[in-house]
């Protein structure tokens, strides 16, 4: 059995931007503080939610460094090191692990996409390398990239490959890694709209944009689950469910970093090209949402 990196609800973290695309590390500070105060059980750094594909390596190691400055050891901080070069994600790695990351979130190959025999080549030499857990993370609508069943369980024999953020949307799969790969591999729901069914089949929690916004609701839908108190789960999950759509309605970031900022958590909402903000139609609908959960 390997060892949990966390059970409950990691934050895929936005990386806030001024109106010139510049970091703006004083409200990073507060965002990760605003996390732990809500009882968020980890933080993902430079996923796709924190944009890391328009970052520089430079800024990329330096938002990791500082986020695990900001969070002093209360929770993991897992690095999104992922990219579709396998070499330069073993350099990334070694550095965020230098840098005393507790894991590493490691997307498939995108654009040039890879065979499976390819997937499991690349994964088992990035762990085997980096020599730290390791996360896959399967989102085929962005990647075009699916890993299949039987890749997941040659993978999961690696000691260094403990988990998965699945977000393929496909419950039968999940279900089945779950069944097939048991406590060699953890399961994490990749999608907030899924959390509670994935969870109920024995996924262990979720990596989560909705809780960027409400951590304290999504770390307790999700430690409901853990704790077997499944009338509390299904009432969070039914009262929040429209907000976790919402916060998609168009191309993740854009809406999130939209309702933080109208919410007074961040004060632009500005996405790195080629992501752009919302349409005044879709910033109305998204306003009409949070002002519903009186969040406004």
């Amino acid at each position: 059995m390997k060892d949990l990196l966390f059970s409950g609800t990691g934050t895929a973290l936005v990386t806030p931007f001024d109106k010139n695309g510049n970091i703006l590390w004083d409200e990073l500070e507060k965002l990760v503080e605003f996390q732990i105060e809500n009882g968020i059980d980890a933080i993902i750094a430079c996923g796709t939610t924190g944009e890391a594909a328009t970052m520089t390596t430079e800024e990329h190691l330096k938002v990791v460094e500082f986020i695990l400055q900001k969070v002093k050891g209360r929770v993991p901080v897992i690095a999104g090191t992922g990219s579709n070069d396998t070499q330069f994600c073993v350099e990334l790695s070694l550095e965020a692990k230098k840098l005393g990351a507790d894991g590493l979130l490691l997307v498939t190959p995108y654009y040039n996409k890879t065979s499976q025999k390819g997937l499991v080549e690349s994964f088992r030499f990035i762990a085997d390398q980096v020599k730290m857990p390791c996360i896959l993370y399967n989102v085929p609508s962005r990647t075009g990239c699916n890993i299949q069943l039987p890749t997941y369980c040659e993978l999961s024999k690696n000691p260094y490959i403990v988990a998965v953020k699945e977000a393929s949307g496909d419950m039968a799969l999940a279900s089945r890694i779950i069944a097939q790969c048991g406590d060699d591999l953890t399961v994490y729901s990749g999608e907030d709209n899924m959390t509670l069914p994935v969870m109920a089949l024995g996924g262990k929690g979720v990596i989560s944009v909705f809780s960027n916004a409400l951590p304290k609701q999504m770390h307790n839908l999700a430690v409901s689950v853990l704790n077997g108190q499944w009338e509390t789960a299904r009432k969070l999950n039914s009262e929040y469910l429209d907000l976790m759509d919402g916060f998609f309605l168009d191309v993740n970031p854009i809406p999130i970093k939209e309702a933080l900022c109208q919410m007074g958590l961040i004060s632009s909402n500005f996405c790195r090209m080629p992501l752009t903000t919302m349409t005044e139609a879709g910033r109305a609908a998204l306003s009409s949402l949070l002002k519903k959960h009186c969040l406004l």
